[in-house]
């Protein structure tokens, strides 16, 4: 019998997409609540105790509230909001982030997915860290820049509305207190928060993310090529990974860093820029934030849960 799958809030942005994700296959059935009874409580509680995996595509209280409505211990949950990203007994939905992290996954009953802007800066941060070339107690920050369908669909309709006239770069956060400040930290192996430094673009999806790096402030200070080498490392020694490092290049630029380049793919490709003599360097990720960050991750992990 296929596992059944139940998206809950799949008439949203990140509902949506990972439904087109799932058309057509023939090896899982996704159950959706009639159209009639979609405002009924009891319905979503039915449906979520009839899935084998219940993937939640809600904010924080509504993912909270499907997650005390599954009142047996077979259903598995992925949750796409922030509500349980550093909860315990959560298993992160980064399946790329440790050699033994996909295996975690597929064992889980819990898996909270990565946030979109988090999600590169800990592939970039937290092999370095590992191998011991960044101390953990570095003060880092983060930029980058993201479509507007990562705000949802208040931003998306927003947006498009007002078409020429949206803000082609929009800085956010700018209280410092990002939601995702906690998720970056832990699973970056950071001991300090971060700063994070948002902006969306007037593009609807894709993103970058960036860490400068001032390495001259460490007691040794690793060169870019060694930076490079343990990324492409720690990432070559994965097994059906998604995330693929860039070869290391001196350049002034490069026409596909492009924040729309890999969208509608779940892939994340990794940079590693350096000025050796100035002890400087960039570590930079592409990839779409409704895809790896978000639809294409869930389904990822739904895949490892159910064993496809």
């Amino acid at each position: 019998m296929a596992p059944r799958i139940f998206i809950d809030g799949e008439h949203g942005t990140t509902g949506l997409q990972i439904r087109a994700r799932l058309a057509g296959r023939t090896d899982l059935e996704v159950i959706s609540i009639p159209t009639d009874r979609r405002k009924d409580p009891a319905a979503r509680a039915e449906f979520l105790n009839a899935a084998d995996v219940a993937i939640l595509c809600l904010p924080d209280d509504a993912a909270k509230e499907s997650v005390s409505l599954i009142s047996n211990d077979r259903t598995r949950v992925i949750d796409a909001s922030t509500a349980y990203r550093v909860a315990d007994g959560w298993t992160y939905g980064f399946a790329e982030m440790d050699k033994t992290q996909a295996k975690a996954i597929a064992d889980s009953k819990r898996v909270a997915n990565p946030g979109c802007w988090p999600q590169g800066p800990i592939a970039l941060l937290r092999p370095l860290i590992s191998a011991g070339l960044l101390p953990a107690d570095l003060p880092v920050s983060m930029s980058g820049i993201s479509g507007y369908s990562g705000g949802g669909r208040s931003m998306i309709e927003d947006y498009e509305a007002r078409g020429e006239d949206a803000p082609e770069f929009l800085p956010y956060g700018l209280t410092l207190q990002h939601k995702h400040v906690p998720e970056l930290k832990k699973y970056a192996g950071l001991s300090r928060d971060p700063i994070m430094q948002p902006v969306v673009g007037n593009f609807a999806q894709g993103m970058i993310t960036m860490v400068p790096l001032h390495l001259g402030t460490l007691g040794r200070v690793p060169k870019g090529a060694e930076l490079h080498a343990a990324i492409a490392d720690h990432y070559a020694s994965l097994e059906r990974s998604d995330v693929v490092v860039a070869p290391y290049a001196e350049v002034e630029r490069l026409p596909e860093i492009n924040p729309e380049r890999h969208n509608d793919t779940n892939r994340m490709e990794l940079y590693v820029f350096a000025n050796d003599r100035k002890a400087q360097a960039v570590l930079l990720a592409v990839y779409d934030n409704l895809g790896k960050g978000a639809s294409g991750a869930a389904v990822q992990n739904l895949d490892l849960m159910i064993g496809a």
